[in-house]
């Protein structure tokens, strides 16, 4: 059996190559990707770029951004480089291979406009870690903290910057405060439930450095139809017209 799988989005125009067995990316990547709003010549970081997928979605929505992968898990940087070669996307995406406490603006060359991360969610001391070293890095605060992402946000965005995440609803507390408290001012925030009368799981948050502190809470977002198929706006988030 092939160790890597080759899937398809946006109807075929983007493939992505990853593990068959390591990390996945999964829905909440495409849910961050989608509420991601770059302007016109935005340079972009995506924090934990695993395999690539946000770099690639919002290269191929935005042509006239660029965008910096930073990945901390040498084998997912080797497949993000192969994921824009295979989609012809070199000069528009870089990789930086790099523990994120390391990251400074000397590293993707000056400031950002803005910033994005699918975060791990989960404290180390927090429910039961997954044996494959690749999934539990990405989901267990093994290789970097909330702290750490925020504070990587706060040295690397020039101000008035973005922060766009995704996050478990359950932790909201602990990612405003620590926004906040970073000078990176929460302006945005949409739940994400299963379906209609579910409680929340996810949370959208879009913070911008050194803004005032008024916050707009959008309508929320229900992923599946009471026929467990996707509702019509997460369908368009993988097939757009």
């Amino acid at each position: 059996m092939d160790e890597f799988t080759t899937d398809p989005l946006f109807n075929g125009e983007i493939t992505i190559r990853q593990g068959r067995f390591g990390y996945r990316f999964s829905i909440d990547a495409i849910l961050l990707a989608a509420h991601i709003e770059p302007r016109c010549g935005d340079r972009i970081v995506d924090i934990g770029t695993g395999c690539g997928i946000i770099p690639l979605v919002l290269a191929f929505r935005n042509p006239d951004v660029t965008i910096y992968g930073v990945e901390v898990q040498e084998e997912l940087a080797r497949l993000a480089l192969f994921n824009i070669s295979k989609n012809h996307m070199e000069g528009r995406i870089e990789i930086i291979l790099k523990d994120v406490r390391a990251l400074t603006v000397d590293s993707i060359k000056e400031p950002a406009d803005l910033m994005v991360s699918n975060p791990p969610y989960w404290r180390l001391d927090s429910g039961r870690k997954n044996p494959n070293q690749q999934r539990a890095i990405a989901r267990h605060e093994i290789k970097a903290t909330l702290d750490d992402i925020v504070n990587a946000a706060r040295r690397l965005l020039k101000v008035s910057g973005r922060l766009v995440m995704i996050y478990p609803a359950e932790r909201m507390t602990d990612l405003i405060y620590r926004m906040r408290s970073s000078g990176i001012e929460p302006k945005w925030v949409r739940m994400v439930h299963p379906h209609r009368d579910s409680p929340a799981k996810l949370m959208l948050v879009e913070g911008v450095k050194g803004a005032g502190s008024d916050v707009k809470i959008e309508p929320p977002l229900c992923i599946y139809k009471n026929d467990g198929s996707y509702t019509d706006e997460v369908e368009k988030m993988y097939n757009p017209d």
